[in-house]
Protein backbone atom coordinates (compact mmCIF):
# COMPACT_ATOMS: atom_id res chain seq x y z
CA UNK A 1 0.00 0.00 0.00
CA UNK A 2 2.62 2.52 0.71
CA UNK A 3 4.46 1.65 -2.70
CA UNK A 4 1.24 1.74 -4.28
CA UNK A 5 0.45 5.93 -2.61
CA UNK A 6 4.37 6.69 -3.68
CA UNK A 7 3.38 6.02 -7.20
CA UNK A 8 0.59 8.08 -7.23
CA UNK A 9 2.16 10.86 -5.12
CA UNK A 10 5.25 11.16 -7.92
CA UNK A 11 2.42 10.94 -10.60
CA UNK A 12 0.51 13.48 -9.18
CA UNK A 13 3.48 15.98 -8.80
CA UNK A 14 4.63 15.23 -12.58
CA UNK A 15 0.94 16.33 -13.74
CA UNK A 16 0.79 19.43 -11.95
CA UNK A 17 4.62 19.81 -13.01
CA UNK A 18 3.30 19.55 -16.66
CA UNK A 19 -0.08 21.91 -16.13
CA UNK A 20 2.01 24.22 -15.20
CA UNK A 21 4.95 24.31 -17.96
CA UNK A 22 2.10 23.62 -20.85
CA UNK A 23 0.47 26.65 -19.55
CA UNK A 24 3.21 28.66 -19.25
CA UNK A 25 4.42 27.91 -22.96
CA UNK A 26 1.03 28.41 -24.63
CA UNK A 27 0.87 31.90 -22.79
CA UNK A 28 3.94 32.92 -23.72
CA UNK A 29 2.93 32.06 -27.51
CA UNK A 30 -0.19 34.14 -27.75
CA UNK A 31 0.05 37.85 -29.88
CA UNK A 32 0.42 40.67 -27.15
CA UNK A 33 1.45 41.00 -23.60
CA UNK A 34 -0.95 42.08 -20.26
CA UNK A 35 1.69 44.82 -19.56
CA UNK A 36 0.93 47.07 -23.30
CA UNK A 37 -2.73 46.05 -22.37
CA UNK A 38 -3.05 47.71 -19.16
CA UNK A 39 -0.99 50.70 -19.88
CA UNK A 40 -3.23 51.35 -22.93
CA UNK A 41 -6.34 50.63 -21.39
CA UNK A 42 -8.76 53.64 -22.21
CA UNK A 43 -5.72 55.44 -23.88
CA UNK A 44 -4.63 55.59 -27.03
CA UNK A 45 -2.28 52.99 -28.40
CA UNK A 46 -0.01 55.62 -30.13
CA UNK A 47 0.22 57.89 -26.83
CA UNK A 48 1.86 54.91 -24.61
CA UNK A 49 5.25 56.26 -22.93
CA UNK A 50 7.62 53.44 -24.23
CA UNK A 51 9.66 53.61 -20.68
CA UNK A 52 6.56 53.21 -18.67
CA UNK A 53 6.34 49.93 -20.53
CA UNK A 54 9.63 49.51 -20.15
CA UNK A 55 9.21 50.17 -16.38
CA UNK A 56 6.52 47.55 -16.13
CA UNK A 57 7.13 44.99 -18.06
CA UNK A 58 10.77 44.99 -15.98
CA UNK A 59 8.59 44.92 -12.88
CA UNK A 60 6.74 42.27 -13.47
CA UNK A 61 9.71 40.74 -15.17
CA UNK A 62 8.69 40.13 -19.04
CA UNK A 63 11.86 41.58 -20.30
CA UNK A 64 13.72 38.37 -19.10
CA UNK A 65 13.99 35.72 -22.22
CA UNK A 66 11.50 32.86 -21.57
CA UNK A 67 13.70 30.07 -19.82
CA UNK A 68 14.65 32.66 -17.23
CA UNK A 69 11.41 33.54 -16.87
CA UNK A 70 10.46 30.00 -16.48
CA UNK A 71 12.85 29.46 -14.27
CA UNK A 72 11.91 32.31 -11.58
CA UNK A 73 8.15 31.67 -12.30
CA UNK A 74 8.18 27.95 -11.53
CA UNK A 75 10.92 28.54 -7.93
CA UNK A 76 7.81 30.66 -6.88
CA UNK A 77 5.41 28.48 -7.47
CA UNK A 78 7.16 25.99 -5.47
CA UNK A 79 6.78 28.30 -3.02
CA UNK A 80 3.66 29.01 -3.04
CA UNK A 81 3.66 32.73 -5.04
CA UNK A 82 2.07 32.53 -8.23
CA UNK A 83 3.06 36.62 -8.91
CA UNK A 84 1.41 39.29 -9.02
CA UNK A 85 -2.24 40.03 -11.61
CA UNK A 86 -1.32 42.58 -13.69
CA UNK A 87 -4.85 43.98 -14.04
CA UNK A 88 -5.67 43.83 -10.51
CA UNK A 89 -2.32 44.61 -9.25
CA UNK A 90 -2.68 42.13 -6.35
CA UNK A 91 -0.97 38.59 -5.64
CA UNK A 92 -2.77 35.78 -7.87
CA UNK A 93 -3.39 33.97 -5.06
CA UNK A 94 -5.25 36.48 -3.24
CA UNK A 95 -7.25 36.87 -6.02
CA UNK A 96 -7.99 33.26 -6.46
CA UNK A 97 -8.60 32.98 -2.49
CA UNK A 98 -11.33 35.88 -2.91
CA UNK A 99 -13.69 34.04 -5.74
CA UNK A 100 -12.39 30.39 -4.66
CA UNK A 101 -15.62 29.83 -1.84
CA UNK A 102 -18.09 30.78 -4.30
CA UNK A 103 -16.73 28.57 -6.98
CA UNK A 104 -15.82 25.63 -4.88
CA UNK A 105 -19.38 25.26 -3.25
CA UNK A 106 -21.00 25.39 -6.92
CA UNK A 107 -18.94 22.58 -8.34
CA UNK A 108 -18.94 20.75 -4.71
CA UNK A 109 -22.77 20.92 -5.05
CA UNK A 110 -23.32 20.12 -8.55
CA UNK A 111 -20.62 16.94 -8.31
CA UNK A 112 -22.89 15.87 -5.38
CA UNK A 113 -25.81 16.44 -7.17
CA UNK A 114 -24.50 14.34 -10.22
CA UNK A 115 -23.18 11.21 -8.54
CA UNK A 116 -27.22 11.58 -6.38
CA UNK A 117 -28.98 11.85 -9.75
CA UNK A 118 -26.68 9.88 -11.80
CA UNK A 119 -25.98 6.83 -9.37
CA UNK A 120 -30.33 6.67 -8.67
CA UNK A 121 -30.60 6.70 -12.30
CA UNK A 122 -28.38 3.33 -13.30
CA UNK A 123 -29.67 1.68 -10.09
CA UNK A 124 -33.17 2.31 -11.41
CA UNK A 125 -32.01 1.36 -14.67
CA UNK A 126 -30.56 -1.67 -13.86
CA UNK A 127 -33.39 -2.54 -10.84
CA UNK A 128 -36.75 -2.35 -12.90
CA UNK A 129 -37.55 -5.81 -14.60
CA UNK A 130 -39.51 -3.86 -17.17
CA UNK A 131 -37.73 -3.98 -20.58
CA UNK A 132 -39.57 -0.70 -21.56
CA UNK A 133 -39.07 0.95 -18.66
CA UNK A 134 -35.05 0.19 -18.17
CA UNK A 135 -34.74 1.35 -22.25
CA UNK A 136 -36.66 4.54 -21.21
CA UNK A 137 -34.60 5.50 -18.17
CA UNK A 138 -30.88 4.67 -20.29
CA UNK A 139 -31.94 7.06 -23.01
CA UNK A 140 -31.58 9.61 -21.15
CA UNK A 141 -27.82 10.06 -20.13
CA UNK A 142 -27.27 10.71 -24.09
CA UNK A 143 -29.81 13.04 -23.85
CA UNK A 144 -27.96 14.79 -20.74
CA UNK A 145 -24.44 14.56 -22.00
CA UNK A 146 -25.70 15.85 -25.35
CA UNK A 147 -27.15 19.53 -23.66
CA UNK A 148 -24.47 22.31 -23.92
CA UNK A 149 -24.74 23.54 -20.43
CA UNK A 150 -25.27 27.15 -21.52
CA UNK A 151 -28.37 26.07 -22.94
CA UNK A 152 -29.29 24.18 -19.77
CA UNK A 153 -28.96 27.00 -17.73
CA UNK A 154 -30.61 29.84 -19.99
CA UNK A 155 -33.93 27.26 -19.94
CA UNK A 156 -33.51 26.82 -16.33
CA UNK A 157 -33.82 29.96 -15.69
CA UNK A 158 -36.90 30.95 -18.31
CA UNK A 159 -38.60 28.06 -16.60
CA UNK A 160 -38.23 28.10 -12.54
CA UNK A 161 -37.01 32.15 -12.73
CA UNK A 162 -39.03 33.81 -14.90
CA UNK A 163 -42.07 31.62 -15.42
CA UNK A 164 -42.75 30.16 -12.23
CA UNK A 165 -40.67 32.82 -10.23
CA UNK A 166 -39.55 29.98 -7.44
CA UNK A 167 -36.04 30.53 -7.71
CA UNK A 168 -33.39 33.47 -8.21
CA UNK A 169 -31.83 33.87 -11.66
CA UNK A 170 -28.88 35.56 -11.35
CA UNK A 171 -26.20 36.76 -8.23
CA UNK A 172 -24.86 34.26 -4.98
CA UNK A 173 -28.01 35.20 -3.49
CA UNK A 174 -27.56 32.13 -0.87
CA UNK A 175 -28.82 28.04 -1.02
CA UNK A 176 -31.63 29.47 -2.81
CA UNK A 177 -29.35 31.14 -5.37
CA UNK A 178 -27.26 27.92 -5.63
CA UNK A 179 -29.62 25.51 -6.62
CA UNK A 180 -30.07 26.48 -10.69
CA UNK A 181 -26.21 26.91 -11.35
CA UNK A 182 -25.87 23.36 -9.43
CA UNK A 183 -28.25 21.52 -10.96
CA UNK A 184 -26.70 23.26 -14.29
CA UNK A 185 -23.91 21.59 -13.80
CA UNK A 186 -24.95 18.06 -12.60
CA UNK A 187 -26.58 17.91 -15.65
CA UNK A 188 -24.22 16.60 -18.34
CA UNK A 189 -21.98 15.15 -15.14
CA UNK A 190 -24.61 13.04 -13.55
CA UNK A 191 -25.81 11.65 -17.37
CA UNK A 192 -22.07 10.30 -17.20
CA UNK A 193 -22.03 8.73 -14.34
CA UNK A 194 -25.58 6.91 -15.41
CA UNK A 195 -24.04 6.02 -18.39
CA UNK A 196 -20.78 4.22 -16.79
CA UNK A 197 -22.54 3.03 -13.75
CA UNK A 198 -25.60 1.50 -15.46
CA UNK A 199 -23.55 -0.36 -18.45
CA UNK A 200 -20.99 -1.51 -15.32
CA UNK A 201 -24.11 -2.67 -13.34
CA UNK A 202 -25.38 -4.72 -16.06
CA UNK A 203 -21.87 -6.22 -16.94
CA UNK A 204 -21.30 -7.20 -13.38
CA UNK A 205 -24.68 -8.75 -12.93
CA UNK A 206 -24.02 -11.52 -15.48
CA UNK A 207 -21.37 -12.31 -13.38
CA UNK A 208 -20.72 -15.85 -12.08
CA UNK A 209 -20.35 -14.83 -8.18
CA UNK A 210 -23.95 -12.68 -8.65
CA UNK A 211 -25.31 -16.11 -10.08
CA UNK A 212 -23.95 -17.81 -6.78
CA UNK A 213 -25.81 -15.38 -5.01
CA UNK A 214 -29.03 -15.73 -6.90
CA UNK A 215 -28.76 -19.33 -6.63
CA UNK A 216 -28.45 -19.09 -2.91
CA UNK A 217 -31.79 -17.64 -2.35
CA UNK A 218 -30.33 -13.81 -2.14
CA UNK A 219 -32.76 -10.78 -2.75
CA UNK A 220 -32.49 -8.83 -5.03
CA UNK A 221 -32.29 -5.74 -3.06
CA UNK A 222 -29.32 -7.61 -1.49
CA UNK A 223 -27.58 -8.44 -4.98
CA UNK A 224 -27.81 -5.35 -6.27
CA UNK A 225 -26.84 -2.82 -3.59
CA UNK A 226 -24.25 -5.20 -1.62
CA UNK A 227 -22.98 -7.72 -4.04
CA UNK A 228 -22.66 -5.67 -7.77
CA UNK A 229 -22.81 -2.10 -6.38
CA UNK A 230 -19.27 -2.34 -4.31
CA UNK A 231 -17.40 -3.72 -7.99
CA UNK A 232 -19.19 -1.85 -10.20
CA UNK A 233 -18.99 1.34 -9.06
CA UNK A 234 -15.18 1.14 -9.53
CA UNK A 235 -15.67 2.74 -13.59
CA UNK A 236 -17.88 5.18 -12.15
CA UNK A 237 -15.62 6.45 -9.12
CA UNK A 238 -12.94 6.77 -11.78
CA UNK A 239 -15.07 8.89 -14.21
CA UNK A 240 -16.02 11.57 -11.24
CA UNK A 241 -12.43 12.08 -10.55
CA UNK A 242 -12.14 12.67 -14.36
CA UNK A 243 -15.61 14.73 -14.28
CA UNK A 244 -13.90 17.02 -11.70
CA UNK A 245 -11.51 19.03 -14.40
CA UNK A 246 -15.10 19.13 -16.75
CA UNK A 247 -17.01 20.68 -13.81
CA UNK A 248 -13.99 23.62 -13.04
CA UNK A 249 -14.31 24.70 -16.46
CA UNK A 250 -18.30 24.25 -17.01
CA UNK A 251 -18.68 26.61 -13.99
CA UNK A 252 -16.62 29.41 -16.29
CA UNK A 253 -20.19 29.32 -18.53
CA UNK A 254 -22.09 28.52 -15.35
CA UNK A 255 -21.34 31.38 -13.51
CA UNK A 256 -21.15 33.65 -16.55
CA UNK A 257 -24.96 32.89 -17.15
CA UNK A 258 -25.71 33.15 -13.69
CA UNK A 259 -24.14 36.00 -13.05
CA UNK A 260 -22.17 34.66 -9.67
CA UNK A 261 -19.14 36.59 -8.67
CA UNK A 262 -16.57 33.47 -9.01
CA UNK A 263 -13.16 32.02 -10.25
CA UNK A 264 -15.08 31.78 -13.70
CA UNK A 265 -15.90 35.34 -14.44
CA UNK A 266 -12.35 36.06 -12.73
CA UNK A 267 -11.02 33.57 -15.31
CA UNK A 268 -13.04 35.25 -18.52
CA UNK A 269 -11.84 38.91 -17.37
CA UNK A 270 -8.35 37.78 -17.09
CA UNK A 271 -8.24 36.23 -20.74
CA UNK A 272 -9.71 39.47 -21.43
CA UNK A 273 -7.51 41.62 -20.25
CA UNK A 274 -4.71 39.54 -21.23
CA UNK A 275 -4.04 38.84 -17.40
CA UNK A 276 -1.18 36.22 -18.22
CA UNK A 277 -0.27 35.31 -14.41
CA UNK A 278 -3.73 35.33 -13.21
CA UNK A 279 -4.48 33.23 -16.30
CA UNK A 280 -2.01 31.19 -15.62
CA UNK A 281 -2.66 30.83 -11.40
CA UNK A 282 -6.13 29.30 -12.37
CA UNK A 283 -5.09 26.85 -14.93
CA UNK A 284 -2.46 25.51 -11.90
CA UNK A 285 -4.90 25.56 -9.25
CA UNK A 286 -7.51 23.69 -11.49
CA UNK A 287 -4.75 21.31 -12.26
CA UNK A 288 -4.12 21.00 -8.45
CA UNK A 289 -7.91 20.34 -7.64
CA UNK A 290 -7.71 18.02 -10.59
CA UNK A 291 -4.77 16.06 -9.02
CA UNK A 292 -5.91 16.41 -5.49
CA UNK A 293 -9.66 14.68 -6.45
CA UNK A 294 -8.14 11.96 -8.28
CA UNK A 295 -4.88 11.29 -6.15
CA UNK A 296 -8.00 10.33 -3.66
CA UNK A 297 -9.95 8.47 -5.79
CA UNK A 298 -6.93 6.33 -6.29
CA UNK A 299 -5.90 6.07 -2.68
CA UNK A 300 -9.80 5.16 -1.65
CA UNK A 301 -9.90 2.45 -4.82
CA UNK A 302 -7.79 -0.26 -2.83
CA UNK A 303 -10.75 0.16 0.13
CA UNK A 304 -12.77 -1.14 -3.02
CA UNK A 305 -10.81 -3.59 -4.28
CA UNK A 306 -7.48 -4.73 -2.62
CA UNK A 307 -6.42 -6.51 -5.71
CA UNK A 308 -5.54 -3.04 -7.10
CA UNK A 309 -2.59 -2.34 -4.59
CA UNK A 310 -1.66 -6.02 -4.87
CA UNK A 311 -1.12 -5.93 -8.37
CA UNK A 312 1.00 -2.52 -8.74
CA UNK A 313 -1.45 0.36 -8.72
CA UNK A 314 -3.22 -0.42 -11.90
CA UNK A 315 -6.83 0.39 -12.12
CA UNK A 316 -9.66 0.86 -14.31
CA UNK A 317 -9.11 3.50 -17.04
CA UNK A 318 -11.92 5.09 -19.39
CA UNK A 319 -10.01 4.68 -22.66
Amino acid sequence: MRRYAALRLAQAAGVLWAAYTVSFLVLDLLPGDPVSAMAGQGADQAGIDPAQIARLKSEYGFDEPVPVQYAHHLGRALRGDLGDSVSAGRPVTSVIGEALPSTLQLVAAGLALAVLLGGGLALAATYTSRRWLRQLLLSLPPLGVSVPAFWAGLMLVEVFSFRARLLPAFGNGGPRGLILPAVTLAIPTGAVVAQVLAKSLLTTLDEPYVQTARAKGAGRPRIHLRHALRNASLPALTVVGVLVGQLMANSVVTETVFSRNGLGRVTAAAVTAQDIPLVQGVVVFGALVFVLVNLAVDLVYPLLDPRIAAAGGRRWSPA
